[in-house]
């Protein structure tokens, strides 16, 4: 997180949470109206907040209040206290997927979000957490629950909010097929970037727009927004960036269905405050290739 010493209109969404307290400043994005934004040292943002236009000074804050990821010099946590825990990475698809499901379903305020440094996770986080050693995690009456798809699944049944669970014997079949599908279609778009397979990443995303046109009520996959469209948003995000940058291939060409379904999943705010720097995310992976 971040201050920024600018003037600051903003629209009250729920995900921005302005905080008076002291910030180092990492970067110079902030998360607005669902858009990154390059701010300077003096500028002026506008948005409506309820049928007003207003501008006043406020502090501006990186990526949706993100609290510091938590490494080895971190105090352990006091686990099975009665509280209930999402352990994620900011930077991890698959916890990607845990973290929208408990952003959709309203869950903020019961599930505590705990982002764990990857690259220096706290030796605590295996002994006393999940000795997988992974994330998603989800400290939950007394137990721990890994596994992303599981979880989500784990979390869509036994929390209130909007459901995410496809009705219909048709639809519970096509989401039971994707969901089964998901770690393949994964495999097959990193053997094209690995130089394996050059046609793996056009058959996999043939695949996805097939599978986008079995129900014409809505854009999503079972026409309505769903765990499957959890389950693939954070990959396909990835791919489509990095496939672009990196060998000049563009996934939505040719591809509408694919195309709209990136559109409307951009309006969800419950994954796009989930959201990775765009250009951060190809660097990242440019750097893991390198080395």
């Amino acid at each position: 997180m971040s201050v920024v010493g600018v003037k600051v209109s903003v629209c009250l969404y729920p995900s921005v949470a302005l905080s008076s307290r002291d910030f180092s400043l990492p970067s110079s994005s902030l998360y607005h109206d669902r858009k990154i934004l390059r701010l300077g040292s003096s500028v002026r943002v506008r948005c409506k907040s309820n049928g007003k236009r207003r501008t006043e000074p406020v502090l501006a804050v990186i990526e949706s209040s993100r609290v510091p990821e938590l490494d080895s010099s971190s105090e352990p946590i006091q686990v099975f206290d009665g509280s209930t825990r999402l352990y994620i990475s900011y930077t991890c698809p698959f916890a990607q997927r845990a973290w929208i499901t408990r952003n959709y379903k309203g869950l903020q305020n019961k599930i505590e979000l705990v982002p764990i440094d990857l690259k220096n996770r706290p030796a605590w986080y295996k002994e006393k957490v999940y000795t997988a050693n992974k994330v998603p995690a989800l400290e939950h009456n007394n137990r721990v629950i890994g596994e992303s798809l599981d979880l989500i699944k784990y979390i869509d049944t036994n929390f209130q909010g909007p459901s995410l669970t496809p009705e219909g014997l048709e639809k519970q079949a096509l989401a039971d097929e994707l969901l089964s599908y998901a770690d393949s279609f994964s495999k097959a778009v990193r053997s094209t970037l690995n130089g394996d397979d050059n046609n793996s990443a056009e058959t996999a995303f043939d695949y996805i727009e097939q599978a986008l046109s079995k129900f014409n009520e809505g854009p999503f996959f079972l026409s309505q927004f769903s765990l499957v469209d959890v389950a693939y948003v954070p990959f396909i995000e990835r791919f489509h960036l990095i496939l672009k940058d990196v060998m000049n291939m563009d996934v939505t060409s040719g591809r509408p269905n694919l195309a709209l379904w990136i559109q409307e999943m951009n309006k969800i705010e419950a994954y796009t405050e989930t959201r990775q720097d765009p250009q951060e995310l190809v660097e990242r992976y440019k750097k893991r290739v390198q080395a």
